[in-house]
């Protein structure tokens, strides 16, 4: 059984000053490295048996989260911007009001390379592009355990990577979860099936104010 746990990275600045996230670099907040303590005691419980590789976005929020749980599994996190968030071009950094208030709806036609007219914003076909390339290149570690510390956007590309989904079929999908989730995926080694075991747990944050 080959397993992934792929982590979205738990409260960073830029959700506490509400500013567009994209890659606008900040880090996490005080609650933000408590919440990453626990998702690391709990991978630890989940790969206990096993010594996984650890692989994280390079941008400050995920790459202190994959710090804090090499730190607990003894594990050194490879950093890579291919798992970074969609970019948000000149909005990155700005209130978040701001982007609501500019940017254009998405057309029924070609939602996939819509950047809504914001300068210099990846559409949905570029993000995927790199994620898809990002995770060909984590699988081909014959590894029967990795972690994958990314953002809540792009999760949804590497979910859809694991099941298959060509990229022209991604205009529209959207896997939704909350940030310092945990999502369970896994591959049955006779059937070479591929399963979302769980989407987007939480509940390793229950306790955290």
């Amino acid at each position: 059984m080959k397993t992934l746990y792929v982590v979205t990275h738990p409260q960073s600045i830029h959700h506490v000053e509400k500013k567009v996230g994209g890659w606008y670099d900040t880090s996490l907040t005080d609650l933000g490295h408590r919440q990453a303590e626990a998702i690391a005691a709990r991978l630890a419980d989940l790969c206990a048996s096993q010594t996984p590789r650890l692989t994280s976005s390079d941008l400050l929020r995920c790459s202190e989260t994959a710090e804090i749980i090499g730190r607990h599994l003894s594990v050194p996190p490879r950093l890579t911007p291919e798992l970074r968030e969609m970019s948000y071009g000149v909005a990155e950094g700005r209130p978040q009001a701001w982007l609501d208030a500019r940017r254009l709806p998405v057309p029924d036609e070609g939602s996939l390379d819509d950047t809504g007219g914001i300068e210099h914003a990846e559409t949905r076909r570029q993000t995927a592009t790199r994620i898809y390339r990002a995770m060909d290149e984590i699988l081909t570690d014959p590894a029967d355990c990795h972690i994958i510390v990314t953002h809540g956007f792009s999760l949804t590309f590497v979910i859809a990577w694991w099941i298959g989904m060509p990229i022209e079929s991604l205009g529209k999908v959207n896997f939704p979860v909350k940030s310092g989730s945990i999502t369970h995926l896994a591959e049955n080694a006779q059937w070479k099936s591929r399963a979302v075991v769980t989407l987007g747990d939480t509940a390793h944050l229950a306790d955290l104010t």
